[in-house]
Formats: structure tokens, C-alpha cells, sequence
């Protein structure tokens, strides 16, 4: 049986939760490189990525044995919950299951705004977002932080308990991404149960290794990173994360 393929870039949020589900899961697969929006052979416009997930969107995940392929970070780790009898990140229990899923659906127009409102402007100038669809997706996070704070998390460690599931990681991935020791464009001293929460799943295995592309780039509250630069992080992280996997196959 070959191992899955996940294709993306590590510096793509959504795929980032789907890699540190399998590395938490010490599932080994395969990471191939495709370059958001471009038409080239390794693009996600090509014609042979688009055959695989029609609307050119990473992550993407393929097993090779069947040639089944699934797009849409949520879609794929649940499928991978499912499939491989992770109840411990997706409860059997229905009620805890159902507000994994709340939170799965909460997340779109809300948290993920973390990278619309704060991150794409500064790494992505070519998609010149106008400055009132920056301003209010800030407004949205700032919203959905204050509910994080004072409802999710205000008497749990975690978002649906005492334990991780898919929810925190994909909240993360967007979240944790602003912090100081990454990007450093956003301050969570307003939101103490979020900022306590942020630091117990920095101690969740594998997320260093899920996050060493936002550790090569840094700060970029001040000046933001070329073209090369990203390349370059996308690039080391993928070394390490091949060294990950091969510690993760050897055991």
C-alpha cells in the first residue's frame, strides 16, 4: 500500500492543519509542492492538478492505490478521522462529535479572516485586497476571538473538551499564526483564555514541525517578505518535514 499525497505548500494555512494531523498521527505520506493559482506544471491551475481537484484549491489529498482525491482541508481530515478510526481527534460521541463539526463550519468568514485581514496583504500583494475588505475581515476575527474567549474556551482547555481535535488545529493554523514568534501582527493580551489556549497547543506534538515555514520568514509586522524569501521557507520546510516523515517511517 503506497502511502497518501498531500498536495500544497507548507506555508498555506489549511494545509497545515491536514500535515499536523497526519504527523500527530504518525501517518506517512507523500508532500508534493503546488504553487497556488499558477498554470504551470506544478500549479494549481494546471490541467493535470485541476483533473484531480476541479476547483484548484490546496490542500488536496490523493490515494495513489484507488485514485480517490479530495479537496478542502476539513473535508479531508474528517475523511481521514473517519476512515482510520481517530476518535480521539473526532469523538464517537455524537454530541462532541457535532461541536467539532459546529466549530469546522464556524471557522470559514470568521477565524480564517486571520489571513485575509492580516497575513494575505503583507505576503500577497499581488492580490491587491482593498483596504475595506482588509478592515473588515479584522473586524470579523476580532469578533470571532472575543467568542473563542468568552464561549469556547472561557471553562474548557481546549475548544470541545479537555483533549485536541480537528477544531483546535484548524483554529490554530489560522490563530496561532499571528503570534509574536511568527508573523507578530496581531496582540492577544484583550483574549487571556485564547492566549493561554495558543500556548498549551504549541506543547501538541508535531507543531513545530507544521510550523518551521512561519519560523524561517519571522516578523513581518514591519516589513514584509519577498517572493524569494517565502520560496525559500516553503522550500526548507519541506526538508524538514522530510526528515520528519523518515523518523516517523523508521518507527
Amino acid at each position: 500500500m503506497t502511502h497518501p499525497i498531500l498536495y500544497g505548500v507548507p506555508f498555506s494555512q489549511p494545509v497545515r492543519a491536514v500535515m499536523w494531523l497526519l504527523i500527530l498521527k504518525r501517518m506517512p505520506f507523500e508532500m508534493v509542492l503546488i504553487n497556488p493559482g499558477s498554470k504551470g506544471d506544478n500549479g494549481s491551475r494546471s490541467a493535470a492538478y485541476l483533473e484531480k481537484n476541479p476547483g484548484g484549491t490546496i490542500p488536496c489529498l490523493e490515494e495513489p492505490d484507488t485514485g480517490f482525491t479530495l479537496g478542502e482541508a476539513h473535508a479531508i481530515m474528517t475523511y481521514l478521522a473517519n476512515s482510520n478510526g481517530w476518535t480521539d481527534v473526532y469523538p464517537d460521541d455524537y454530541r462532541l462529535r457535532a461541536r467539532v463539526d459546529w466549530y469546522l463550519n464556524y471557522h470559514h468568514r470568521n477565524v480564517r479572516d486571520a489571513s485575509l485581514g492580516l497575513v494575505a496583504p503583507k505576503i500577497r500583494k499581488d492580490l491587491d485586497i482593498p483596504t475595506m475588505v482588509q478592515e473588515s475581515a479584522r473586524r470579523n476575527l476580532t469578533a470571532a476571538l472575543t467568542v473563542l474567549d468568552t464561549g469556547w474556551l472561557k471553562d474548557r482547555q481546549f475548544l470541545v473538551g479537555e483533549h485536541v481535535t480537528l477544531a483546535d488545529l484548524a483554529a490554530y493554523v489560522e490563530i496561532g499564526q499571528l503570534q509574536s514568534q511568527f508573523t507578530n501582527v496581531f496582540d492577544f493580551t484583550p483574549f487571556p483564555n485564547v492566549d493561554r489556549w495558543l500556548k498549551d497547543m504549541t506543547q501538541i506534538d508535531g507543531h513545530d514541525d507544521v510550523h518551521i515555514v512561519l519560523a524561517e520568514l519571522g516578523d513581518i509586522s514591519e516589513q514584509a517578505p519577498s517572493m524569494d524569501n517565502i520560496r525559500n521557507a516553503n522550500r526548507r520546510a519541506l526538508q524538514a518535514l522530510k526528515a520528519k516523515l523518515a523518523e516517523i517511517g523508521e518507527g
